[in-house]
């Protein structure tokens, strides 16, 4: 079960344990980086930034998830207002117990609070554990998504 996990917006202090959690799985150790002068940086624009978000899961005194949501205004879909997650994780250790609905719940709760219509995310073709997950919690893979590295 997820007693005891609490949400709340992470601090500088907390991207050691953040990137560990990034690494923490067969995508992520190929993708992040032990230099954490980037992930430094990123957190210090995204500060300037006031729809980015960074949010991490505790329990106690540890990091046990964490995710990016920024909230983005538009005009499609008669100018409703969205939530974008990036970089849902929960540590390897704390899976199973519930810990990704609550997290899930939480960004739901933030987007709501922000005036969105819509939660939106991407996630990797190869998850599908995690594609399972999120079926189970009511969204719908609706959308091919692509990228193209700049």
């Amino acid at each position: 079960m997820n007693r005891g996990v609490e949400f709340r917006h992470a601090t500088r202090a907390d991207l050691p344990a953040i990137v560990a959690l990034l690494a923490d799985d067969r995508l992520g150790r190929t993708r992040e980086s032990t230099d954490l002068a980037p992930y430094l940086a990123a957190f210090e624009a995204m500060q300037g930034e006031a729809a980015n978000h960074l949010v991490v899961g505790t329990i106690g005194a540890d990091i046990v998830a964490c995710y990016q949501i920024s909230f983005i205004s538009g005009l499609s879909l008669a100018a409703t207002r969205r939530a974008q997650i990036e970089g849902v994780r929960v540590a390897a250790s704390h899976r199973g117990r519930r810990i990704g609905e609550a997290l899930i719940r939480d960004a739901e709760a933030r987007a709501r609070a922000a005036g969105c219509g819509l939660l939106q995310f991407t996630s990797n073709r190869s998850r599908q554990d995690a594609h399972r997950f999120y079926d189970r919690l009511g969204f719908t893979p609706s959308h091919i998504g692509y990228k193209k590295p700049l």
